[in-house]
């Protein structure tokens, strides 16, 4: 795409969503924006992903919502948004584009394009009543900061650890006081117990929602099939063990008992530092500002908008 109006950003990053939906069969999806050039700086979409929650400081110190968007939530708010009161655990945070011509503006998202599955068990019912919920596909803006991808949603790396990761919503102990279990001392595994009825509850609740979602077990089988298929064709397969291993029993998945190919292969996506710190703290390290490319590996969209035959 070559939007460069921050209004028709928003409504392709509106499009991208209702597509990825698919009715709940998630589909894998890309949108990739026009890229920097030295006489034009690319827009920027400040949201880490596209369907994010808001957080708000609480009186006694804690935090009311996602605790990793604090600082996101902050600075949209100084940009004029307001959540609707009262304000609650999971407001979704506003589209927030940014262009040299415009400046920053923000977007909030229809409802038809945020789709959410409320977190049920398939046992003890309380943990519906806790109220939980997560957006049912999940998008990433933060390695080269003009695109989108929609990708599978994963039980047990995505939706559990949002809600399970001591700065995030940090649940297992609410959860483990649910199941009755003894919190005092760490020897009776009460956090690995919660994890397990948690992640548990994710799977029943995507497919009661009739929602796309796998688990870490058959992920990582399929993951070695295709290694394994790759490597017989002749070719490498880089992968992260830290990203391929999954955090809940990882010695018990087929791909924690090896080691990968690290090797950087061109052309790929590319960490953009800035596009990061935009995700999490709503502001931008780096004015938007005209000028020479910077130095480094080509990422990826150099070599979808340029017309001239390079090598990586």
């Amino acid at each position: 795409m070559t939007a460069g109006d921050p209004d028709d950003i928003a409504e392709q990053c509106v499009q991208h969503l209702r597509l990825a939906w698919n009715g709940g069969k998630i589909r894998p999806l890309i949108s990739v924006f026009a890229p920097q050039a030295a006489d034009r700086p690319a827009p920027r979409i400040w949201n880490e992903q596209l369907i994010r929650y808001a957080a708000y400081p609480k009186e006694d110190g804690g935090v009311l919502g996602d605790p990793r968007y604090l600082g996101f939530t902050g600075s949209v708010m100084k940009h004029g948004w307001r959540p609707a009161e009262p304000r609650g655990a999971f407001d979704v945070l506003p589209l927030v584009v940014e262009t040299p011509e415009s400046g920053v503006r923000l977007y909030e998202l229809p409802a038809d394009a945020i789709r959410e599955v409320p977190i049920t068990h398939p046992e003890p019912p309380w943990l519906a009543e806790l109220g939980h919920q997560q957006h049912a596909a999940r998008d990433r803006w933060r390695l080269v900061s003009r695109r989108a991808v929609q990708r599978l949603v994963y039980g047990n790396g995505d939706r559990a650890r949002n809600f399970a990761d001591t700065d995030r919503y940090d649940l297992l102990p609410e959860i483990a006081r649910g199941l009755g279990l003894d919190t005092s001392r760490e020897t009776t595994l009460w956090r690995d117990r919660a994890m397990v009825e948690l992640n548990r509850a994710v799977l029943h609740s995507y497919a009661a929602a009739d929602v796309t979602i796998t688990d870490h077990h058959t992920e990582s089988d399929r993951f070695i099939k295709h290694l394994d298929k790759e490597q017989r064709a002749g070719r490498t397969c880089p992968a992260d063990w830290s990203w391929i291993v999954p955090p809940m029993t990882s010695s018990q998945t087929s791909v924690f008992h090896r080691y990968y190919d690290t090797e950087q292969l061109r052309p790929e996506f590319v960490l953009d530092e800035d596009a990061a710190h935009r995700g999490t703290h709503g502001a931008s390290a780096a004015a938007l500002v005209t000028g020479p490319l910077p130095e480094g590996p080509r990422p990826i969209w150099h070599y979808l908008y340029d017309n001239t035959t390079r090598s990586p």
